[in-house]
């Protein structure tokens, strides 16, 4: 049986209809719909909705939902049985999420060996990775901004190795929500964490295992046969740079190996962009300072 399409609709025609029936649609002008947003009392009700459900509901909702949808990973647990979950939902390709994948290029070789494990498990799903603006090794990153850049200025390091790239990424692949491996169990300033939360920028950010625990993590993972990083069978639970992770010892929480022994909890991208935008304020203003310094440094030389 043969089928004949109709003409698209005018644009103008679908103008139109909307004024005279005062409804806006998806298909018609897109000057007069606003951007994706919550109020407060709404995103208290889909939270308190949404933390009773499973993690693979909470994901369906978000896909049908939450336009300009990517998962961030940097590859652990969590971030793992997210993205198995979404791969044996068989969605089309129009509605599969994208990956990605900060390169600090200060990761562990085992994490990145995971990155190609996890290509050849899920060969589908689209990995963008984003490394530091400009460089693409680990020396090159040295040569230019110096040795053990996290020792000697770790806000900074933040900053150039995590904040911007990922930044960038929102920029340029126009992300509007990400999916993040987060939970309560891990502790610290995730004992209190919401299924869903909105940045200072209106970034939507979902936890989608929010209510796990690392045990629940970790049988999903035998389970269902998911690829993932060695290290964990070595003592470590949280993995992020080689410099700033260590394996941790029984009866501590899941993340006190990161940054042991600072009073640091969150790499960069989980913290308030305005902290980044006032510390990048105020190394303008010190460099702004040194120069003036030098230049009246320079007068009474001359003089």
């Amino acid at each position: 049986m043969s089928s004949r399409s109709s003409p698209a609709p005018d644009r103008d025609v679908m103008s139109m209809h909307e004024l005279e029936s005062g409804y806006v649609s998806g298909s018609g002008s897109e000057s007069s719909l606003p951007e994706i947003h919550f109020t407060k009392p709404h995103l208290a009700f889909l939270n308190r909705q949404l933390q009773f459900l499973e993690p693979q509901d909470i994901l369906r909702w978000c896909i049908t939902s939450l336009p300009g949808l990517f998962q961030t990973t940097a590859f652990g647990l969590t971030g793992l049985v997210t993205l198995d979950m979404l791969s044996k939902m068989k969605l089309p390709r129009p509605q599969m999420v994208d990956l990605i994948f900060l390169d600090t290029l200060h990761h562990f070789s085992e994490t990145l060996a995971l990155v190609d494990r996890v290509r050849s498990k899920y060969p589908l799903v689209n990995l963008h990775v984003y490394k530091p603006d400009d460089v693409d090794t680990a020396e090159e990153f040295a040569r230019k901004h110096g040795q053990r850049m996290w020792e000697t200025n770790d806000e900074l390091y933040d900053w150039v190795a995590k904040v911007e790239p990922a930044q960038r990424a929102y920029r340029e692949l126009q992300v509007a929500a990400v999916l993040t491996g987060r939970r309560r169990s891990q502790g610290g300033k995730r004992g209190d964490l919401d299924v869903i939360e909105v940045d200072e920028a209106g970034l939507i950010k979902v936890n989608p295992l929010a209510n796990w625990s690392f045990q629940q993590v970790q049988d999903y993972i035998q389970k269902n046969n998911v690829p993932y990083n060695d290290l964990l069978d070595r003592g470590y639970k949280s993995v992020g740079d080689w410099h700033s992770t260590q394996p941790t010892k029984a009866g501590e929480d899941e993340r006190a190996g990161r940054w042991k022994g600072q009073q640091k909890t969150e790499c960069g991208i989980h913290n308030p962009r305005s902290k980044f935008a006032r510390y990048l304020q105020e190394q303008e203003r010190k460099q702004k300072e040194e120069a003036l310094q030098k230049a009246l440094d320079a007068l009474e030389v001359a003089a």
